[in-house]
């Protein structure tokens, strides 16, 4: 690393400290190199909250676990225009949930509408079109970081585009993935150049293990993240990468062991440890790093891992907690628990053949609604129990 004579570093603190706005002054004028986690609370989405505990009284056998369930910090999807609005009430609630003299509360945001969005896949499928561009920046990503800014005071994170770039690394031999590539790459782009405010930490999705930790695929992803950061203006306005979300895979798997040296790492630490190395050959340094843990409590629940649609006997995985391990900011429940991932009715609207495999459990509704029978299997089979 080159070092700066001290004299320059001095300089250049007091010139930034100078131009500082007051917005970012307020904001703490986030340092992207540091875990925005550290020493704050996770929010506690009320939405989540009345969800479960309607669930709770309507099933009364399982209302202990459900009322512990419902107190656990969840991330809050944006994943249509109409949501966008809902993010300052988010916003003052966590100001709300946050006791005087008391650590920061931190909401998480899952910014997901990307035109094009789920491209190989139907159930998630968004509102906009790869010609939606213009609205897409105008309606959805300006309209959040105007909310965003409105608050200065309070940090936010945010879990930007799951199921995205990862689809450039592996699924352009699709029509759908290909014609959205260039609205993907722009669009996360301007994401990132509007919302890397000084209150504001993001986390670029980086899918997870089983997808991307081929050493061909690592290879990929990696250029994609640097071109895509380079086009936002540097990789230094984002704070990291997500990895996991929605998906199973374990966390750590105690005594487990690649096939072979090219080969994927056995779990989401080796995956995090293997996209780090590749993150750093094309010039991505000193990355932080979440995991979704919020259905990946058991192992060995499915036999081919490119099933991903609502797979039954998953279990909740580790709770929600900050710094867990070293080089991991937070272990995150970023997939609301008990949410569909898409409906199992072929003659439903945006059906996938996927949410009706022989390892999904049947009977789902649309992506995004309440699975209730789902919900109880991941309370039942929950590891730790709750």
């Amino acid at each position: 690393m080159r070092r700066e004579p001290l004299r320059r570093i001095t300089f250049t603190l007091l010139i930034g400290l100078l131009l500082a706005t007051p917005e970012a002054i307020a904001g703490g004028a986030a340092t992207k190199d540091a875990n925005p986690l550290a020493g704050a609370r996770l929010y506690v989405n009320p939405d989540f909250t009345r969800m479960i505990e309607m669930m709770a009284a309507r099933t009364p056998a399982q209302a202990p676990a459900l009322k512990k369930l419902a107190v656990q910090p969840t991330a809050v999807w944006l994943d249509s225009v109409k949501r966008v609005p809902s993010v300052s009430r988010h916003l003052d609630e966590a100001r709300r949930q946050q006791v005087a003299g008391a650590p920061p509360v931190v909401p998480v945001f899952v910014v997901y509408d990307l035109p094009g969005r789920d491209c190989a896949a139907k159930a998630s499928s968004g509102e906009f079109s790869v010609k939606d561009e213009a609205r897409y920046q105008h309606e959805y990503i300006d309209a959040i970081a105007a909310a965003f800014r409105a608050h200065p005071s309070q940090p936010v994170v945010i879990i930007l585009e799951p199921d995205s770039l990862a689809n450039l690394a592996t699924n352009l031999g699709l029509e759908s993935c290909a014609a959205a590539e260039g609205a993907y790459r722009r669009g996360i782009a301007y994401a990132i150049s509007k919302l890397s405010l000084p209150n504001v930490s993001i986390y670029l999705d980086a899918a997870h293990g089983g997808w991307l930790g081929w050493k061909r695929n690592l290879t990929k992803i990696a250029e994609i993240f640097r071109s895509v950061l380079d086009a936002a203006g540097g990789s230094e306005h984002i704070r990291g990468f997500a990895v996991n979300v929605s998906n199973y895979n374990p966390t750590k798997v105690v005594g487990g062991r690649r096939g072979s040296p090219s080969d994927p790492g056995p779990d989401e630490l080796s995956y995090v440890d293997d996209l780090r190395q590749a993150l750093s050959e094309v010039g991505i340094h000193d990355k932080g790093f979440v995991i979704d843990t919020a259905r990946n409590g058991r192992l060995g629940i499915r036999a081919n891992g490119a099933n991903w649609c609502n797979i039954a006997r998953a279990g909740l995985g580790e709770r929600p907690h900050v710094a867990p391990v070293p080089g991991i900011d937070a272990y995150l429940w970023i997939k609301p628990p008990g949410e569909s991932d898409g409906t199992s009715d072929p003659r439903a609207p945006r059906f996938d053949s996927n949410c009706a495999s022989p390892e999904a459990l049947p009977g789902a509704p649309q992506a995004g609604e309440l699975f209730p029978a789902y919900l109880l299997d991941l309370v039942k089979n929950a590891n730790p129990a709750l």
